[in-house]
């Protein structure tokens, strides 16, 4: 356990969102556009990933690109952040996986704990909570864990296959990768250049007993799939987004 007080988080902290994918599912809207810049509510999701780590006062953000660099630098450059943060497009590679894209920001991050999450998802998490959560528990990862929201309604059968309800889209009763992780400087030794994070790094971590998972049971969306960005701007149209957790 680490002492009272110690589990602050600091301005500084650095916060990695990882942007480099094509977003082959979202073919629609990636055919001249990285994934991390197709829009809700006319600005793009990265800007709403950023939003919800500077509302809650960090400042220091790495933009892990990849596909269409350029166009992520220029649209980075035209759009209105908060007062006081400092982006920073770097260039990962077009087929670099995510660990890898991680790895080669280790010089720019340093020695120091530090945030990282997917340029495709948002969610109402308490980064205070999730970052004190990471520091008391002393292992070197965390990740945010979610049940999402099943894609059809289920069906309930008695025995005898008679029908006895339904409900619309439950919840998943498994939990899953949201993103949203803090890590210790030491994950570094678990990743290199081909690193798929979601695999060997994540999978060495948990073998060592380094990973621990934040139950995260507010919302959270994933913009995979065109169906998720008409939902997700859905919601933002009608006043009712809960990762909007600015004024």
């Amino acid at each position: 356990m680490m002492p009272p007080g110690m589990a602050e988080v600091s301005r500084d902290t650095p916060v990695v969102i990882l942007c480099g994918g094509r977003g082959t599912r979202l073919q629609e809207r990636t055919q001249s556009i990285p994934k991390p810049l197709v829009e809700i509510g006319g600005r793009p999701i990265v800007w709403h990933v950023v939003q919800i780590y500077a509302v809650q006062g960090l400042r220091r953000f790495l933009l892990a690109t990849g596909y269409k660099h350029d166009v992520m630098v220029e649209s980075v450059r035209s759009l209105a952040w908060p007062e006081g943060i400092d982006i920073q497009c770097v260039e990962t590679g077009v087929d670099t996986p995510t660990g890898g894209r991680i790895k080669l920001l280790e010089e720019r991050i340093g020695d120091r704990p530090f945030f990282a999450t997917y340029g495709d998802g948002v969610a109402d998490v308490d980064l205070d909570e999730l970052y004190r959560f990471h520091r008391e528990h002393g292992g070197m990862a965390t990740m945010t864990v979610v049940r999402p929201l099943l894609q059809f309604g289920i069906t309930e059968l008695d025995g005898d296959g008679v029908v006895s309800g339904f409900h619309e889209k439950p919840r998943s009763e498994h939990w899953i990768n949201g993103g949203f992780f803090c890590f210790e400087p030491g994950v570094f030794a678990y990743l290199d250049r081909s690193s798929v994070l979601e695999r060997e790094p994540l999978e060495g971590l948990a073998a060592d007993g380094h990973l621990r998972a934040y139950r995260h049971t507010g919302f959270w969306e994933c913009m995979d799939t065109y169906k998720d960005a008409v939902e997700l701007n859905d919601l933002w149209g009608e006043g009712r987004a809960p990762w909007k957790l600015w004024a």
